[in-house]
């Protein structure tokens, strides 16, 4: 019931100011369970999504969304379970990698559609960077239900980091036409396997999107940019320490 309201509040507002487009929309099944595998460049990407689908897709996010206490963390809680996110304690990375799929496998058994991004993180720069393996295979193998690769474009622009006033853009979203990996069915453990779902659906991905491709981690990526910036800040440091008057 929360998520019908907040689906009309949020979604038309979405689709009043931003106006979204999409393509693809005929491949998302009137029915049955369907796994939208998207790329990641913005926190709106879980909002803009569903705004443009008539059906619900549930996502995962960190479970702090859930907890913060007071009134302002009820409120936060109740909205991201009102816009169909499913809280998972991301504090383990094994712990959090198995409590994705159970969920994702519990969502598609209800018959729905269940979002992930393959990446795993935010790509820090644009690109589109190497999925992680291991979530998308499983539950797709566990559950048979056929995957959408999905392109979202532009919703890095509307609120880059560290801008408080979003950007008034149209952002596009692409859907593409679904994967099906059956024939796998039952290789679940088999790590090759599960690479081999994951690489041919961030292909797709980069098709759609038209992103560059990057063969490595998101995460590492952001580790890497990170310490560039350190490394800028020391030097500028010790070029300021370094000047007499």
């Amino acid at each position: 019931m929360l998520y019908g309201a907040l689906k009309v509040s949020v979604g038309a507002g979405l689709k009043l100011v931003f106006r979204p487009w999409v393509e693809g929309k005929e491949h998302v099944p009137a029915t049955g369970p369907a796994i939208l595998a998207s790329n990641h460049l913005s926190f709106s990407d879980s909002f803009f999504l569903p705004a443009v689908l008539d059906r619900r897709v549930t996502f995962i996010a960190k479970a702090e969304y859930f907890t913060s206490p007071g009134i302002k963390g009820r409120l936060t809680a109740a909205f991201f379970r009102g816009v169909g996110q499913l809280p998972v304690d991301r504090s383990g990375a094994r712990g959090a990698g198995e409590a994705a799929v159970r969920s994702g496998i519990a969502v598609l058994e209800r018959g729905e559609l269940f979002g992930i991004y393959p990446e795993g993180t935010r790509s820090p720069d644009g690109r589109l960077y190497r999925g992680r393996p291991g979530g998308l295979g499983r539950i797709a193998l566990a559950t048979g239900a056929p995957v959408l690769p999905v392109a979202m474009i532009g919703t890095e622009k509307i609120q880059p980091p560290g801008k408080i006033v979003p950007k008034l853009m149209r952002p596009g979203i692409r859907i593409g036409a679904p994967l099906d990996f059956s024939r796998y069915q039952g290789m679940e453990t088999d790590r090759y396997i599960l690479r081999s779902i994951t690489d041919e659906v961030m292909y797709a991905i980069m098709k759609l999107s038209g992103q560059e491709y990057v063969d490595m981690y998101a995460t590492a990526a952001k580790r890497a940019l990170a310490e560039e910036a350190k490394q800028r800040q020391g030097r500028a440091g010790g070029t300021d320490g370094g000047e007499t008057a």
